[in-house]
């Protein structure tokens, strides 16, 4: 009974910890109701397994003894999130405290078969990690396609080989590391959920538009997932003519087709939200208006999300016009949602998949499992404080 009371305090103390580090023994007392005494015997353990570090200088209160702040052990271990991408895949390496070490962006070698192209994902979070990649036990893939809970992905007809069989069991070859595989979009958002502009949402949601669109759900900061990883998937819905996808009337390469189809010459999907008198073009924009307002509306009508986020190559041409968005839902839903850029940018996936990895990696030293979604619990750095590498291939 004595060894199960001391596990326990140590998991609560642990898990306090992370949900507001860096902090001092006497604020864990705090915000945990352990006794003091205990609660000092608990991180003098951790101290010594190496998982815990008091902090240099120190915090004086008042006229009271000066306080020493401790923290996780940064090197202690490593996380890897890769975002697998049709055309771009990103990579981002993070501490135990969940700061970016670096982060790292090439193009997708799309023609591989599905064993080489798992064997290539997990080569780039290896090259990344270099030397600490021995320090790495958890790896999240994100991936353009549906993940069901018995880890098999479909709906990936941007990347199908990730759809074979062969794909998966080559990650699973990795015996030393764990590998854990989500749609690239609930990655996007438990990013922004933790480290970016849904921090202080209760609920959200996130849509990804580039070469594929992809929406995330999340409330009570937990990501919603169906048994076949199909729950957001609102590009299969057939709403234009002939039951044409919704998908197709909102991504890169589709844009294109039908650009090009109804004479059009661009080079890029940018182009269709610059001003123009080419009626066209302007018709082309105006069929982008509707899928994406029937999108934003079927999104808000299904989880009343505090925000939405716009993510992916496209979404960053929006930015000047999404108070128009978020009119015409307004007017549609008689109230208000907020529409907003991703903080994170193109790395949203690839940081919200280390994250993933990171939480698992609490769970390894004695976290509760059950609070490990919602660490780490201050917001890390991620900005060009960062070291990052970006390489081209």
């Amino acid at each position: 009974m004595a060894q199960d009371l001391r596990a326990i305090n140590r998991t609560v103390v642990l898990t306090e910890l992370l949900r507001a580090r860096p902090s001092s023994r006497s604020q864990i007392a705090e915000g945990t109701g352990i006794s003091p005494t205990t609660v000092s015997r608990v991180v003098e353990d951790l101290k010594s397994e190496g998982i815990v570090v008091d902090l240099p200088g120190t915090i004086s209160h008042g006229r009271g003894r000066p306080v020493t702040q401790i923290d996780i052990a940064a090197d202690l271990g490593y996380a890897i999130g890769v975002d697998l991408g049709a055309s771009n895949t990103r990579c981002t390496m993070m501490d135990l405290r969940g700061a970016v070490i670096r982060t790292n962006e090439q193009a997708t070698p799309s023609s591989l078969d599905p064993a080489e192209l798992a064997a290539w994902t997990l080569g780039v979070g290896s090259n990344l990690a270099g030397a600490e990649w021995k320090h790495t036990r958890h790896i999240g893939i994100g991936v353009p396609g549906a993940v069901g809970k018995n880890g098999q992905i479909t709906n990936a007809p941007n990347l199908h080989q990730i759809e074979h069989p062969q794909f998966i069991r080559t990650l699973q070859h990795e015996q030393a590391r764990h590998i854990h595989i989500d749609n690239d979009a609930n990655y996007a958002l438990i990013a922004e959920l933790l480290l970016g502009a849904a921090y202080d949402a209760s609920s959200a949601a996130m849509i990804t538009i580039g070469t594929g669109l992809g929406v995330g759900l999340a409330t009570d900061g937990k990501i919603l997932r169906g048994r076949r990883g199909i729950v957001g998937e609102y590009g299969y819905l057939p709403v234009g003519p002939l039951g044409t996808r919704l998908e197709n009337l909102l991504t890169g390469p589709h844009l294109l087709q039908y650009a090009h189809d109804s004479g059009i010459m661009i080079s890029s999907p940018a182009e269709i939200f610059t001003p123009t008198a080419d009626r066209k073009l302007q018709a082309l924009r105006t069929q982008f208006d509707q899928a994406l307002t029937i999108v934003l509306t079927a999104v808000i009508v299904s989880n009343e999300p505090s925000l939405v986020i716009l993510g992916g190559g496209i979404a960053r041409s929006l930015g000047p016009h999404l108070s128009d968005y978020e009119q015409a839902i307004e007017d549609n839903l008689q109230f208000h949602t907020p529409l907003v850029l991703a903080s994170l940018g193109d790395f949203s996936g690839a940081h919200g998949a280390a994250l993933t990895a990171l939480q698992h990696s609490y769970i390894d030293i004695g976290v509760d499992p059950s609070l490990a979604s919602m660490l780490p619990g201050t917001r890390p750095a991620t900005g060009e404080e960062n070291r990052q590498t970006r390489t081209s291939k």
